[in-house]
């Protein structure tokens, strides 16, 4: 019985890792995903420590891909403040617009939080449903904006459309890139603006949450298995944000529409 309830556990860490890990990249929210599991598959969610791990996985693929962007935004950036050089201007700028598009879900989730966690499945039916409308509407957008073309309102318009994204089956990827894309953003800088945006988000949910998970006094017995969610969340961000980049270069968001809509569909229906 031991046997298989440790067969069991292993299971269902890989897979709320790989389900996280896939689903947090791609325009269809994790966050609703992992809700919907909970509730139509009985799987319970292993708690503060378990979403601590997979979303710093999620993290980690997100800087190993935008590690050259990283590099140069951040060499540049440094070096406008103590040179003022004029070709190093625009990714100074960039990572102020960063900095700035990061306050409105920093404040809105420390004001809201508990409120917006208590979503429940029907809810997130409906969000998929709007989730999927935004991406149909923005779908063939094409946009003139690189990165030296942004402007503070782009950066505070895309900061709300995460904050927005807080309510489960608002997908943060979704929001921000609709955001960024009906600004008048490339496909490509709406990408990276979106992820690189997603960094300092992540990494401060992370900090601000240590001291509660190192008060979790169920952390040294299931460590491995966290380990697991770990491993597979990463790997699955990796590769489904690799697979999301590609499908942003063709063009083809309206299947995430699609999906949205399908999913949303059913949930509501059946929840």
């Amino acid at each position: 019985m031991e046997t298989l309830q440790m067969l069991y556990d292993i299971v269902k860490f890989f897979f709320l890792g790989a389900l996280q890990g896939f689903t947090e990249p791609i325009p269809i929210s994790s966050s609703g995903h992992l809700v919907l599991a909970q509730h139509f598959l009985g799987i319970e969610l292993p708690g503060l420590s378990f979403e601590v791990f997979v979303n710093f996985a999620s993290l980690l693929a997100v800087l190993v891909i935008y590690r050259k962007d990283l590099v140069r935004i951040t060499k540049n950036g440094l070096r406008y403040v103590w040179t003022k050089e004029p070709n190093t201007k625009e990714d100074f700028m960039f990572i102020v617009y960063l900095m700035i598009a990061t306050i409105p879900a920093g404040v809105i989730g420390i004001l809201l939080g508990d409120y917006i966690e208590d979503s429940g499945v029907s809810v997130v039916g409906i969000t998929l449903m709007i989730t999927g409308i935004a991406l149909y509407l923005i779908r063939n957008l094409k946009g003139r904006k690189n990165d030296g073309d942004l402007t503070m309102k782009d950066a505070l318009l895309v900061g709300f459309a995460q904050a927005v994204a807080l309510i489960p089956g608002i997908s943060r990827s979704g929001a921000t890139i609709v955001a960024a894309m009906a600004l008048g953003m490339k496909q490509e800088t709406a990408l990276r603006f979106s992820f690189l945006l997603y960094i300092p988000v992540s990494l401060g949910t992370t900090i601000l949450s240590v001291p509660d998970m190192i008060g979790d006094s169920h952390l040294h017995v299931i460590w491995p298995l966290l380990s697991i969610a770990f491993i597979a969340a990463f790997i699955f961000s990796y590769y489904s944000l690799k697979w999301f980049m590609g499908i942003m270069e063709r063009g083809n968001l309206k299947y995430f529409s699609y999906y949205c809509w399908i999913v949303g569909i059913l949930v509501i229906l059946f929840a």
